[in-house]
């Protein structure tokens, strides 16, 4: 038996095939785009096809992020708040810390020993500092978004963002560029500007975090510099970033998935 847990976030569309074991068989990320029912159809089939089985083989499917109930073969919507949890306790189990930064949302989660979610936070209401905000800033710095990662390097200057509203960072970045500044230390100060906004979500829910293990989620973590000046603003000596960070939604949906059935 198999068991697919499939999130939808506003970027990416992500899967995650498990075996009744709970080992990963396959996992897929790809472009959310404008049309997410077909998404939805082709990360299920880059998963299934990676595994070598066949689709009657799933014997459940939880769906979780902003479009779960386009699933139309879910048997449970579950938030992703609880699926994050889950899944980052299945890779990571120590982890009582859990930053996500996905596309246009950033959440800080604390857990307890047993991964149950004890409070959280949520900054939904505006896209800086998530994925979309790096999209817009990699164009302004005329840069690839994977290339935004290793930009800092070698940054010596102070340089902080005054706005990380997407709008007035993209223009104050063009200003900067036409006056000269150069792109690492633009870089880093964008990397800055997103661990300031982090550390306060952070401390949201828990004031004090000596001693607890952080771990971060979501395409976010993927960038090198953000997550370096994360660390430093919150004066941790590192931050546990999974293999695969996009996937860890997925994960924990295909976990329910399996829990719902062993019951």
């Amino acid at each position: 038996m198999v068991f697919l847990g499939i999130d939808i976030g506003s970027l990416s569309c992500d899967a995650v095939l498990i075996d009744e074991k709970k080992n990963i068989l396959s996992s897929s990320v790809i472009p959310t785009g404008v049309k997410n029912i077909e998404a939805i159809a082709r990360v299920k089939k880059n998963v299934i096809e990676a595994a070598g089985i066949l689709e009657k083989d799933i014997q459940s499917i939880i769906s979780t992020g902003y479009g779960r109930t386009r699933v139309k073969e879910r048997d449970g919507a579950v938030t992703e708040i609880t699926c994050h949890a889950k899944g980052i306790k299945h890779i990571i189990p120590e982890t009582r810390i859990l930053i996500d930064i996905g596309g246009q949302d950033s959440k800080a989660l604390r857990l307890d020993p047993n991964g149950n979610v004890v409070d959280f936070a949520m900054n939904d209401k505006c896209a800086a500092g998530t994925g979309r905000f790096l999209e817009a800033m990699a164009r302004a710095l005329e840069v690839d978004i994977n290339e935004l990662g290793d930009l800092d390097k070698g940054s010596t200057s102070d340089l902080v963002l005054s706005s990380m509203c997407t709008v007035f960072a993209e223009s104050e970045v063009v200003s900067l560029i036409a006056s000269g500044t150069a792109q690492k230390e633009i870089a880093k100060g964008l990397n800055r500007a997103i661990a300031a906004r982090t550390n306060s979500l952070v401390k949201r829910v828990a004031k004090n975090f000596d001693g607890l293990a952080v771990s971060m989620s979501g395409g976010v973590a993927r960038n090198k510099g953000v997550v370096k000046a994360i660390a430093e603003s919150m004066n941790l000596e590192k931050i546990n970033i999974p293999e695969t960070p996009d996937i860890i939604g997925a994960l924990g949906a295909a976990l329910i998935a399996f829990e719902k059935n062993s019951r």
